[in-house]
């Protein structure tokens, strides 16, 4: 017998009269069987506020970011899980961009519905609204966050509106003929519940057609009621099937329960791809150069470390990293590669860089320019902030951990302490790099068990640029050796400039604050810190001269007019 899948239909209906210039978005997405077991379908709804010169761009944003995330997340997370980390990581990207802008914002009400196996799980936040008709009851599950501010009504809660994100959440069991309707606050007003109930089921075969019913009641409604009905959109999804509770697969099957593949050596094989060189075996894991036997194609997998069979909290961990990796789109992070075949085992692909680590390009070019090293600095500054942008920690940026190809492009890799930056996530990041092992270019903030956040990759980035530039560390005492609050006063930063006397003065005081042991008096945020990294101009080199010459000339500007006015206090007294 044929195991039943979930099945849905849906319609929709959207009344503007310039579409370039809507404020609301809507969308559903019902993927192939295999993601549809792992993740299920969705469907979504964002509006923007009147008054904001982005909404078009808000609304969309906001429903193409969940849509492209959430259906990225790893197979093992569940549905809330998945949907909750993507919700707050997407909040914090437009929080961040809204900071810098000035003429509109990306704030939007959001509700978005997760149908998996026999559950529906709805995650709202702001005044967009989401009813259920089964039978003839109409519930409304959304719950309205709104303030009423000089007669207009604006969201209290929302997507991008503030740094911390609260989202509502509902686990909502279906049957079969289930009917969801999805709309935005400016229907308030127009349609009573009755009304809805009769234009669904008037024609219930066909989704569209009884959204557009919907679509033009409330506008002659509003417009008898003199309300502004000159925009409004209706989405309606059916349940058409429910899978049998029998058939329902266990989340992260696809991946999570994947074996760990044994130890390799080269030479051998494994779903398809030759092993050629063991790059790197630690406590954790296994890195292969391997080449897929199907198409040629030379890659990097990395495979958990065999003995690590019972550390579930590392292996969840592992899982990650490919999500991770696969959400930052740069050309200075490595990228994720996708196997030709179907996996057996548990290991994930990335690109092969043909090059050497900074170590070793370090120690081949001990005559490299100033410009040369600083170019390095300022790409390995890009990664990083191309993690940041995505709301992810790296937590191990040292120079093994940088890779640069024949041509000089830095690419990051090597993303075992990487982590999302989530209100939780502060001991499980501390904790996570502990086990990995403290690096000599980590701040102290781990070894302490203090807060960590972007600043402490900021630490880390400032301190493999100091060592780029000088060949030592900037403190007698590394940061992993601390031991307690008090070993801070130890630390005494040793400036740039004694040991390579190139250093600018203004590059020299950028690595100084950036390497502060209090991670509050660092930059605040990491471009600040990046501007500084930039080589000096050909008109301005702030090398030994320049840097020690222009202090001194308002001290010798005010000690020749001192010279001149004791000269003609003595030429006075003589003439008398």
């Amino acid at each position: 017998m044929i195991p039943v899948q979930l099945s849905l239909s849906y319609g929709q209906a959207f009344v503007a009269p310039d579409r370039r210039r809507h404020r609301s978005s809507m969308a559903v997405r019902f993927p192939e069987p295999p993601l549809l077991a792992a993740k299920g379908a969705c469907a979504m709804i964002s509006d923007s506020t009147l008054r904001n010169n982005l909404a078009k761009q808000a609304g969309d944003l906001s429903v193409k970011g969940f849509l492209a995330d959430y259906f990225a997340t790893p197979d093992h997370w569940d549905v809330k899980t998945s949907a909750t980390r993507v919700l707050r990581a997407l909040n914090a990207w437009c929080f961040s961009q809204n900071r810098q802008l000035s003429d509109g914002s990306y704030v939007s009400s959001l509700s978005a519905m997760v149908f998996h196996g026999r559950q529906a799980h709805l995650f709202h936040m702001g005044d967009t609204l989401v009813f259920r008709l089964r039978g003839a009851e109409f519930e409304q599950l959304s719950r309205d966050h709104v303030t009423d501010l000089g007669g207009y009504r604006y969201p209290s809660r929302a997507m991008g509106m503030d740094s911390g994100l609260e989202i509502d959440y509902i686990n909502v069991p279906l049957k079969q003929g289930d009917i969801f309707l999805f709309t935005t606050q400016v229907i308030q007003g127009t349609l009573m519940p009755s009304d809805y109930v009769r234009l669904i089921r008037e024609d219930v075969s066909d989704l569209d057609a009884a959204c557009e019913r919907l679509a033009a009641a409330a506008r002659e409604r509003a417009q008898e009621r003199g309300y502004g009905g000159d925009q409004f959109c209706f989405q309606l999804v059916r349940i058409d099937a429910l899978p049998d509770e029998a058939s329902q697969e266990k989340p992260g099957r696809v991946y999570g329960d994947l074996p760990i593949p044994p130890e390799l050596s080269p030479g051998d094989h494994l779903d398809g791809l030759e092993v050629l060189s063991v790059l790197s075996r630690t406590a954790q894991s296994r890195v292969y150069h391997v080449r897929d036997r199907h198409c040629g194609r030379e890659m990097v997998m990395k495979a958990p470390s065999p003995e690590l069979s019972n550390r579930n909290a590392y292996l969840e961990h592992f899982l990650l990293q490919q999500w991770v990796v696969e959400r930052v789109k740069s050309p200075f992070v490595v990228r994720i590669m996708e196997p030709s075949r179907p996996r057996r085992f548990l290991y994930y692909l990335m690109a092969h860089v043909r090059g050497e680590t900074l170590t070793e390009w370090a120690r081949r070019h001990p005559q490299a320019s100033l410009e040369q090293r600083l170019d390095i600095a300022n790409q390995l500054g890009k990664a990083v902030q191309a993690l940041h942008h995505r709301d992810l920690l790296h937590q191990r940026i040292h120079p093994d951990n940088v890779l640069i190809d024949a041509h000089g492009q830095v690419v990051l890799a090597d993303f075992s302490a990487c982590h999302l930056r989530d209100v939780d996530g502060h001991r499980r990041s501390r904790s996570l790099v502990r086990q990995l092992g403290l690096t000599e270019h980590s701040a102290p903030e781990y070894a302490l068990e203090d807060d960590v956040g972007r600043r402490s990759d900021q630490y880390s980035l400032a301190s493999t640029t100091y060592w780029l530039l000088t060949g030592e560390l900037p403190y007698a005492l590394a940061p992993n050796r601390l031991r307690s609050h008090t070993d801070l006063e130890q630390l005494a930063y040793r400036s740039a400039r004694t040991l390579n006397p190139e250093v600018p003065v203004a590059l020299d005081d950028a690595l100084r604050r950036a390497l502060d042991p209090q991670r509050a008096l660092r930059f605040r945020r990491m471009s600040e810190f990046r501007r500084a990294l930039r080589p000096p101009r050909d008109g301005a080199r702030m090398g030994g001269q320049a840097g020690t010459q222009a202090p001194r000339e308002p001290a010798r500007f005010w000690q020749g007019i001192a010279g001149i006015l004791l000269l003609l206090l003595v030429l006075s007294w003589l003439l008398r």
